[in-house]
């Protein structure tokens, strides 16, 4: 049904086709008994929305573009859990692009689907978009918020990494740990917001501030799964002529994996060897694992919040006539040290 449909709805229900429209799209500023009346009209027509028609009214799709590396990683799935989540909560669809490790696929979502697609808003997780990118996101009116990272004239979400790297090796420094072994990313890892070198300086600058040595063979890399950490890992504890006597793994899937290691070898862990990672997974709690939680899911959450206030105070300034201006603004997320029983002092 057209028009002529919200109109029978309201007849019925005895509202203004203005009340109907606003109970029926979901919108707060309706009375709880109006709304049930607009629905129960509604639901006796078999009214079903028009959400062109709405979207056409309000220049607005009720839908947000969602930008990721990789879906199938921890962290990337859990941030997709927090932003759907959030998004299905005040009625918005969302569209999800997986762009992988392929540079050509990430041009053609930022330069043709984002612009192409009916898009009120895009979430862009962990990728450096040129500062041409983003404008031309901006210049068609289409608010950006980007998590993991800061992206010029964007609104970002992010955690300090290197300060919370260095706040991870610190407590193992405090326990007496003077060899500190340290897994870091591999390096195509990278290539976006160097996520894993930003982590390895915080290591290596907490060992320096404390006067202890970084051994270059207690440096190895992984590709930031648990299977991956568990070979390097291996490698690690099966070659040092002398063996650290604590890890800290740039992630908790590595630090997972280096866990499973070093059982492999005999070593318990804390008592032999403390192992510390990074991000709040899951199975961290299962395992013990000492670390600093960064809350995925609540980070995908705040930055959908972000993104539909952005785009209600620029619907307000259209409604007055002024342009949409959504203020750019840089947040660091809260996190949570987690102290498990995986760390310890270390053996005599």
């Amino acid at each position: 049904m057209g028009l002529a449909g919200i109109k029978d709805v309201a007849d019925r229900a005895g509202l203004s086709i203005a009340t109907v429209s606003r109970a029926l799209s979901g919108k707060a500023n309706v009375s709880p008994k109006s709304r049930q009346l607009a629905k129960a009209a509604a639901a006796e027509l078999g009214f079903v929305p028009s959400y062109h028609a709405s979207s056409l009214a309000s220049g607005r799709n009720h839908n947000v573009g969602l930008v990721v590396p990789s879906v199938h990683r921890w962290y990337f799935s859990s941030v997709v859990e927090g932003v759907s989540g959030a998004l299905l909560d005040a009625g918005y669809d969302l569209t999800l692009y997986n762009v992988g490790d392929e540079p050509e696929r990430r041009q053609i979502v930022l330069n043709d689907f984002l612009l192409r697609k009916r898009l009120d808003a895009v979430i862009a997780v962990a990728l450096v978009l040129s500062e041409a990118e983003i404008q031309q996101l901006l210049a068609i009116h289409r608010p950006i918020v980007g998590i993991g990272g800061a992206l010029a004239g964007a609104s970002t979400i992010r955690i300090d990494d290197a300060r919370l790297a260095r706040t991870a090796t610190e407590h193992l420094i405090g326990l007496g740990h003077t060899r500190i072994a340290h897994i870091t990313g591999d390096g195509e890892l990278n290539r976006d917001f160097k996520l894993p070198g930003i982590r390895r300086a915080g290591f290596e600058a907490a060992m320096a501030a404390a006067g202890h040595r970084v051994r270059p063979e207690w440096t190895v890399s992984a590709d930031f799964t648990i299977q991956g950490a568990y070979a390097s890992a291996r490698t690690l504890l099966a070659t040092a002529t002398e063996r650290p006597t604590a890890v800290f793994a740039a992630s908790d899937e590595m630090a997972i994996g280096t866990i499973l290691a070093a059982r492999d070898f005999g070593l318990r862990v804390p008592q032999d060897l403390s192992v510390i990672g990074m991000d709040g997974h899951e199975l961290g709690e299962v395992v013990g694992l000492t670390t600093i939680n960064q809350d995925p899911r609540g980070q995908g959450a705040l930055a959908a919040r972000l993104l539909l206030e952005t785009l209600d105070a620029g619907a307000k300034r259209r409604t007055k006539g002024a342009p949409p201006a959504p203020e750019a603004t840089d947040r660091e997320y809260p996190t949570e040290f987690l102290v498990r029983s995986s760390t310890a002092v270390p053996p005599v």
